[in-house]
């Protein structure tokens, strides 16, 4: 599946849609407008980019509204989103991306945990890795 270009303001109708669907327009606009002061003819004009775009899609039932629905599933466009800038940036090396990081940021002590975990998971696995 191709990846679709996704605009920030078509970004926050996806949030809406992965959140919770599947949900007609009006649904949308409704919770966007806690957020945003987007007139509903802009929510539906980035319904409608997104459906041409093929990020969502969209059913009908007995001729009620529609209700729209992603396509593209959340952990997909992350992923990409994040591979395309690291790449980007870091020319898709991710030590200076975390040394960037790392340097700039205040880490809890839970967090430099977690962290400390993840890392000890990928040490072991890449030393089972190399036994094989």
């Amino acid at each position: 599946m191709k990846k679709p270009k996704i605009s920030e303001a078509e970004l926050e109708v996806m949030k809406v849609l992965w959140n919770n669907s599947p949900q007609t327009a009006n649904e949308v606009i409704l919770v966007l407008g806690e957020k945003k002061e987007w007139k509903p003819k802009t929510v539906r004009t980035l319904l409608s980019r997104l459906v041409q775009k093929e990020a969502i899609s969209f059913h009908q039932e007995n001729g009620k509204e529609y209700e729209y629905y992603p396509l593209l599933p959340q952990e997909k466009y992350y992923e990409h989103e994040t591979d395309s800038f690291i790449h980007r940036l870091y020319g898709g090396a991710l030590k200076p991306l975390i040394v960037n990081f790392l340097e700039r940021e205040k880490l809890s002590k839970e967090e430099i945990k977690e962290l400390k975990l993840i890392l000890e998971e990928q040490t072991h696995e890449k030393l089972n890795e190399d036994e094989r």
